[in-house]
């Protein structure tokens, strides 16, 4: 197993389909990428590419975004994202984001994730039903 370091890069595509549109997910009118599909693709992209990385029972969960929507893709085009793990704070890890269609650069920005037990992130989420 490879060492957690600055550098790790993720990459995945996604075909923008009218389930990821802004009109099916309520956050707009009109069938184009959903910012939060764009959003949920860069999480995703960012997450895989430090899982096989973390001690066995962790993962990150997101806890910051700053992410700059810039460009509407249509229904058929792929959307590929790609991901850097630009800063390390011990359990806090920092990405540079970038998702591109077929036309350039569609967004960009920042998320930070912070690694867990997955267990015991489980059991204090549990004790909210409580």
């Amino acid at each position: 197993m490879s060492e957690l370091s600055q550098g790790v890069r993720g990459t995945r595509e996604l075909p923008v389909t009218s389930e990821n549109t802004a009109r099916a997910l309520g956050s707009g009118e009109l069938d184009v990428f959903a910012t939060p599909s764009m959003i949920a693709l860069m999480e995703f992209c960012a997450a895989e590419s430090v899982l096989p990385l973390l001690p066995a029972g962790s993962s990150t969960v997101g806890t910051r975004l700053d992410i700059k929507h810039l460009s509407a893709t249509p229904v058929g085009m792929m959307v590929r994202c790609e991901t850097e793990l630009i800063e390390i704070d011990r359990r806090r890890l920092v990405f540079f984001c970038r998702a591109y269609d077929d036309a350039g650069l569609i967004g960009e920005g920042t998320q930070e994730r912070f690694i867990v037990n997955d267990a015991k992130f489980m059991e204090k989420v549990a004790q909210k039903n409580r």
